[in-house]
């Protein structure tokens, strides 16, 4: 097995897609009419953004979007893409700070609502 997507549930799909390659650098991939898009963050991993009416459409009569996760993203400089973040329109939750593991790690929420971890690589 290897992760394909993640694919986030929104209100309005094209918002999501213009704040997620302004706040973070992720380059447009597939897209499937207005309803979803996908984004690709590094070489393999794709991001992916369904409106929440999408889901109704797969799967009639189960159409209630999965909750309960957050993104990380691996960034070389965490304090540039936090701040790349905010200044995209992101809401600061935690200053870039280092943990006791030597990792630095900071988090954001995007408009869409979902919590975005900006970390230094981790082992």
């Amino acid at each position: 097995m290897q992760l394909g997507a993640v694919i986030v549930y929104v209100e309005d799909v094209g918002a999501a897609v213009d704040f997620y390659g302004r706040a973070f650098g992720l380059e447009p991939g597939a897209v499937t009419g207005d309803e979803y898009f996908e984004l690709q963050a590094g070489s393999r991993t794709v991001l992916a953004f369904a409106a929440r009416s999408f889901i109704e459409k797969q799967m009639p009569g189960h159409g209630k979007p999965p909750e309960g996760f957050e993104l990380a993203l691996v960034a070389d400089d965490v304090q540039a893409a936090f701040d790349r973040a905010v200044g995209a329109g992101a809401e600061p939750v935690k200053d870039p700070a280092e943990m006791p593991w030597g990792q630095i790690v900071s988090y954001v929420r995007a408009p869409d609502g979902t919590l975005v971890e900006l970390c230094s690589e981790w082992r």
